[in-house]
């Protein structure tokens, strides 16, 4: 399975939207994420891809879309 798809799939799962057709959709001033929700999906988006997200480095920007959210960790995968 692909990076976007599982992704999608873990954004689905922890705010029961789909975003497939959507990846540029504004997660957090839309008000789909929180801080309760970005905390599960980072900690799924952990485990799910073997990486570390950096808790004193995680800017909300750089994260705030699903088109970003699939960069971020691609940038994390190859960081390890």
């Amino acid at each position: 399975m692909d990076i976007q798809k599982q992704i999608v799939d873990i954004l689905a799962e922890a705010t029961g939207e789909d975003f497939s057709d959507n990846m540029d959709q504004e997660l957090y001033e839309s008000g789909i994420m929180d801080s309760m929700t970005t905390v599960q999906m980072l900690l799924t988006l952990q485990e799910t891809f073997d990486i570390t997200v950096p808790v004193s480095e995680f800017n909300r920007d750089d994260w705030n879309t699903p088109n970003k959210l699939v960069e971020q960790v691609k940038k994390l995968q190859d960081e390890e």
